[in-house]
């Protein structure tokens, strides 16, 4: 079994590095440090590196631990979790490419299994609920620390238990978690309720600005580099922005346009029917079927106009 290998390939490995995708959410940091957590536990040293993530999820354990880089050239193997495409680990999938083995974890429809071994549940509500799958499998101990990020992913990935991926197996791991001491409401409220400054200012702009398109069966909004710098953003502060238009009545999807010095990034939601995904994917990113991104090129106008034009073929 591919659980199986994924162990093998950790007892051979000398030196391990764990890896997520640029821009990390709650399930991205929770996945990747739980593993972090775990290997360490298990008796290995492993390395944890992202550059950059929001000062949201500094109450996460072990985050102190957590690298910019490395000046190990090739490991022994390389983990990467919550990530679809070898393209989302950006400039540090460096990293995944030289190691000796490499390891995908994720719960991605649109994986593209880039691993030498790939263990992906594409109908998880998170990352690190398919961690948790592999440490009981393992027979490793889900400490309170462990089982912290992983609540943390499972949270932020459901937006609160909201989403209809989540499933009862999801509830029962979260009282289970719930009985070994992890603080769930405290985590919602760090994880869900906790904004920066400049998320709160960059929020409000984006409010001014959005527009219902298709009958309001879309809404629209961005943000620009400019707005970002006014307010000093960092990673992460453009998190949740995306949501507001798909909590309007009569809004089926949600587009969110943020410029960055690679391009536009669009974010995108959906309610009920649209396929998000599909159209992501269109211009080489991806994600989930109501929730998913991409990275375009163009002005902010010319970009409206595609995604609008093809989420118009699936509207009702």
């Amino acid at each position: 079994m591919t659980m199986d290998k994924i162990l093998e390939e950790i007892d051979k490995a000398n030196s391990i590095i764990i890896l997520t995708h640029e821009n990390p959410d709650g399930d991205a940091m929770g996945s990747a440090i739980a593993m972090y957590i775990a290997l360490k536990n298990y008796g290995k040293n492993p390395d944890i590196i992202i550059p950059e993530y929001s000062k949201t999820f500094e109450f996460l354990p072990e985050i102190n631990n957590i690298k910019v880089e490395s000046d190990i050239k090739q490991y022994d193997l390389a983990i990467s979790v919550d990530s679809a495409t070898i393209k989302m680990l950006n400039g540090f999938g460096k990293y995944f490419e030289n190691a000796k083995s490499k390891v995908v974890i994720d719960h991605h429809s649109t994986n593209t299994m880039f691993g030498d071994y790939n263990y992906v549940i594409p109908n998880a509500p998170s990352c690190t609920q398919v961690i948790l799958v592999l440490l009981e499998s393992w027979r490793m101990e889900v400490t309170k620390d462990i089982g912290t990020c992983i609540l943390t992913g499972i949270i932020t990935d459901t937006g609160g238990f909201q989403y209809s991926s989540v499933t009862a197996e999801t509830f029962e791991f979260v009282a289970w978690l719930l009985n070994k001491g992890v603080l769930v409401s405290d985590i919602y409220k760090k994880a869900m309720n906790t904004k920066t400054r400049a998320n709160f200012e960059l929020t409000r702009i984006a409010i001014d600005r959005i527009e219902f398109l298709c009958d309001g069966k879309i809404a629209f909004t961005y943000i620009t580099k400019e707005d970002e710098e006014k307010y000093e953003a960092k990673s992460g502060d453009h998190e949740g922005i995306v949501e507001i238009g798909r909590s309007v009545e009569g809004v089926e999807v949600s587009i969110f346009l943020r410029d960055t010095d690679k391009g536009i990034k669009a974010s995108l939601r959906s309610n009920d029917y649209v396929n998000v995904s599909d159209v992501c994917l269109i211009y080489g990113g991806g994600g989930h079927t109501k929730a998913a991104g991409c990275m375009m090129q163009g002005d902010i106008n010319q970009i409206k106009e595609k995604l609008v034009t093809q989420i118009k073929l699936q509207l009702k």
